[in-house]
């Protein structure tokens, strides 16, 4: 098992699935999906995984602990669990900080067998189909200084 350590790796795990729990959230990549949109990614290596804990879930020795709480769970996890050919993010929580270590790792074994709901992260839509046929309005007046 590998680490995944490049912000473009992250940025493309978090467009995949994803499964909640109160102390991380999940998100994972099949790479052989990027295969399939002629990504140019080879999916023959390892399973990786990689952690992150945003600023809002405290300061740097809180989320230092948070996240050596979530590599200890993924070490004492049977890695028969994790799919191959998968990218996979766990997302600290604050909850981590005080949940119960079993729990977690219990919650970290459902959250790999749950079937992973799928969220597709929009850049926004080109266009924004109206639903009764007719035309968009107009844009909104921006304000200008005056010329």
């Amino acid at each position: 098992m590998d680490r995944l350590r490049q912000r473009a790796d992250f940025l493309a795990v978090a467009n995949g699935a994803r499964v909640s729990s109160p102390a991380f959230v999940l998100q994972s990549l099949d790479r052989r999906s990027l295969d399939r949109q002629n990504l140019g990614r080879d999916d023959s290596g390892p399973v990786r995984i990689g952690f992150t804990v945003t600023k809002k879930n405290g300061n740097a020795p809180e989320r230092n602990r948070i996240r050596r709480r979530l590599r200890e769970l993924v070490k004492r996890l049977n890695p028969v669990s994790m799919q191959p050919h998968h990218d996979y993010v766990l997302v600290g929580r604050r909850d981590a900080l005080s949940r119960d270590f079993a729990t977690m790792l219990d919650d970290l074994r459902i959250a790999f067998a749950k079937p992973a709901r799928h969220t597709r992260k929009g850049r926004g839509s080109k266009s924004s189909p109206t639903t009764d046929g007719s035309k968009p309005g107009p844009a909104p007046a921006t304000s200008r200084k005056p010329d």
